[in-house]
């Protein structure tokens, strides 16, 4: 492998918001991850890996005000809703087998450390769960499809 097929991957995983990349090609075995990002399941070693300029977005759900239905004036206006993100690229199941019913529906209440979904990437399924106690507003993305780091998987209003 010669610079400028480095440089064409790591142009390629910066433009389409790959987190992370292993190639391996006759005995050389290369692994591009961005910063801040931490495989899901997977113990690898540090050492080999090479980092593009740019940082990932963080992982953690991000807090948002929710407009009100309620009218001017009104002492509770503005309701809390932390966004529930992807922490990696996958596939996304809202239920542990084809069939059974799913982990949470909108309308639920859910606890901290409660899953509320999987994601299956390299054939590893990880469970998502909950960093809040509240009650799940919306659902942002259809069961069995793909979802790239840093999608929003669900809305929960916050207790």
């Amino acid at each position: 492998m010669d610079l400028d097929q480095l440089k064409q991957i790591l142009t390629l995983v910066q433009e389409h918001g790959v987190a992370e990349l292993e190639l391996e090609q006759e005995g050389l075995k290369l692994r591009v991850r961005k910063d801040g990002v931490m495989p899901v399941g997977v113990a690898l070693p540090a050492p080999s890996s090479v980092h593009p300029a740019t940082a990932a977005a963080p992982a953690a759900p991000v807090p948002l005000p929710l407009p009100s239905a309620a009218a001017p004036g009104d002492a509770d206006t503005d309701i809390e809703l932390a966004v529930v993100k992807s922490p990696i690229v996958g596939t996304f199941y809202r239920s542990p087998e084809p069939g059974a019913a799913s982990f949470v529906e909108i309308g639920a209440s859910v606890k901290k450390g409660q899953v509320l979904c999987i994601i299956e990437a390299m054939k590893l399924m990880n469970e998502i769960d909950s960093e809040y106690d509240g009650e799940v507003v919306n659902v942002y993305v259809e069961n069995g499809q793909p979802v790239q780091y840093g999608e929003r998987l669900f809305a929960i209003r916050t207790k």
